[in-house]
């Protein structure tokens, strides 16, 4: 019986030896790399936008659901590229129903949104609190 202890305990020992070896010298303290640091002040005209993960800048997203703006998936694709961002600014009469404006401060963009059929139904830069009747029927 205790021979079968030993032989347990050695085991034990040799396998949290072997995890607990670094297999390589990359995730060594000791080694210095470069890390680079980002930018945090106001982004100039001669700077360009950034990408996000879809590879897409900011403006560019605007432009696609200003171009789709009325079509179902508008609002999914809005929420999506600003989550997080928007302010709701105000309510009006539009759509089928009522349409709440949000407006995006980071890109001074003003969407209004239907919520009976979760579409954007206008897009306008700057901050709009009510937007034309014409343009959110």
């Amino acid at each position: 019986m205790k021979s079968k202890y030993l032989v347990t305990v050695i085991f034990l020992a040799n396998i949290f030896t072997a995890c607990s070896v670094p297999v390589d010298n990359t995730n060594n303290a000791t080694t210095s790399t470069p890390v680079s640091v980002a930018k945090t002040s106001s982004s100039t005209a001669s700077e360009p936008e950034m990408k996000d993960l879809t590879g897409m800048t900011p403006q560019q997203h605007i432009e696609m659901i200003a171009s789709k703006k009325g079509n179902f998936g508008t609002a999914d694709v809005m929420r999506r590229f600003f989550f997080g961002d928007l302010e709701p600014i105000g309510i009006q009469p539009g759509g089928a129903g009522m349409v709440v404006n949000l407006f995006n401060k980071k890109n001074d963009v003003t969407f209004s949104y239907c919520t009976t059929f979760d579409v954007v139904v206008a897009v306008k830069k700057g901050k709009v609190t009510q937007f034309p009747a014409a343009e959110v029927k």
